[in-house]
Order: C-alpha cells, then sequence, then structure tokens
C-alpha cells in the first residue's frame, strides 16, 4: 500500500506563528537602529563639547603648571573660572602654585588669564616658604609669568615681609622683581629701597638703591 505525503497544514506544530520574511525582519532591525542612532548621537555631541571647553584647563606642561577649577563660567569675555588653582614646578623642580578667588581668561588671548586676589606660594630648595599676595594679577601662561598689581605684600617664613605696589614672578626661574619703592621688615630691623630682586625662590634677596636700612636690637618687636 502506497503512502500519501501529509498535508502541509498537519506539519506545522498547532499554534505556531509562520517565520516573518527576511526583508520584514531586515526592516524591524533598521528601525531599532535608528532610534538607538537617535538617543546616542546626541550624548556623544554633549560629552564632546564639553571636552572642547573644559580640556584645554586640564593641559599640564612639562616643567609649567596645571589648572584645578572649582566652577567653569562664561560670559561675553571669554571663560571664568571660580577658585582657580595653578600649581607645577619650576626648572628646579621646586614646587609653587597660584590660587585665585576667580580667573578670567579674555577671548582670543589663550596666553593672558586676569586674575582676582591671587596668591602665590613658593617652596625653596631648602624647604622655606614663600608667600605672595595681591588684589588683582595676570598670569602668562606660557611664560609662567605672574605680574602682581593694586599693592603687593610677600612673606617669608623667616618673619621678612616685603609691600610694594607691583611686583614680577618667574616663576619658571624662582625669581621675584619689583621696580617701585619698597618697605620691608623683618626680626632684624626695617628696610626701604627704590626696588627689590628676589632669587632662588626667596633663598637670596637684594634691594635697588637708594636704600635705607634700620637695625633694632634683638628682641624689639617689628614696627607695623
Amino acid at each position: 500500500m502506497a503512502l500519501e505525503p501529509a498535508p502541509v497544514a498537519a506539519r506545522r506544530s498547532a499554534g505556531a506563528q509562520p517565520a516573518a520574511p527576511p526583508l520584514e525582519r531586515a526592516g524591524l532591525g533598521y528601525s531599532r537602529f535608528v532610534v538607538l542612532m537617535k538617543i546616542t548621537l546626541p550624548l556623544i555631541a554633549a560629552v564632546l563639547v564639553a571636552l572642547i571647553v573644559v580640556w584645554p584647563q586640564f593641559r599640564q606642561v612639562r616643567e609649567g603648571f596645571r589648572i584645578e577649577i572649582a566652577r567653569l563660567n562664561h560670559t561675553l569675555g571669554g571663560q571664568v573660572v571660580s577658585n582657580a588653582r595653578f600649581s607645577g614646578a619650576d626648572s628646579r623642580g621646586r614646587p609653587f602654585s597660584v590660587t585665585a578667588d576667580s580667573a578670567n581668561q579674555q577671548e582670543g588671548q589663550p596666553n593672558t588669564v586676569l586674575l582676582n586676589h591671587p596668591k602665590a606660594d613658593i617652596t625653596t630648595q631648602n624647604g622655606a616658604w614663600v608667600a605672595s599676595s595681591a588684589p588683582s594679577g595676570k598670569f602668562l601662561r606660557n611664560e609662567q609669568l605672574l605680574e602682581l598689581t593694586g599693592g603687593v605684600s610677600i612673606y617669608h617664613d623667616n618673619g621678612f615681609e616685603m609691600h610694594s605696589p607691583t611686583a614680577s614672578l618667574d616663576l619658571k626661574r624662582g625669581t621675584a622683581e619689583g621696580k617701585e619703592p619698597v618697605q620691608g621688615q623683618g626680626p632684624t630691623g626695617d628696610i626701604t629701597a627704590s626696588g627689590f630682586r628676589v632669587l632662588d625662590s626667596g633663598a637670596r634677596v637684594f634691594f635697588t638703591g637708594p636704600a635705607k636700612m634700620t637695625l633694632r636690637p634683638e628682641g624689639t618687636a617689628a614696627r607695623r
């Protein structure tokens, strides 16, 4: 007796759905891909924009400095950084840092940063500490020059201090210079001069004339 093949419908399991045609499956996958790209591409673009804006602020230069920021704002004049901190080392590896209430990088002048209430801390080769402060200043990033204006105060941890209208600090070389009248005082006496120079991150200080120094007996309090 010959066997006849069963009908096609009988060979299908009960309730089974026919497979989607290949073209239909390809269309469904493409739609999912389009939806995914609509979500992913804007996120990637936002991350790239953020990196373009913030990355220059974190760039570190060899024997130079790096900048740490607490908050970055934007103005018509450029970028404004609140609670900015520059830090690095000079040509001899001596560390320094510059802080400011705010730092404003002018548009079109990437090398110049204007500082509000800047303070500079420098460590000498023997571990001594020198600090400078002023109401305003300008930092030249490539040259690592800090120009202080508005009344500069310089303090050494040995008890000596100087005050001058302006001062220029070369952070790379560890030097400072003032070309306007300066007043200084320390444990041994007071000095007035036409200017000053600080070398070796504060290890040596020179005064330019005419200069006048008044020595005090040991134990006498410094004049304020």
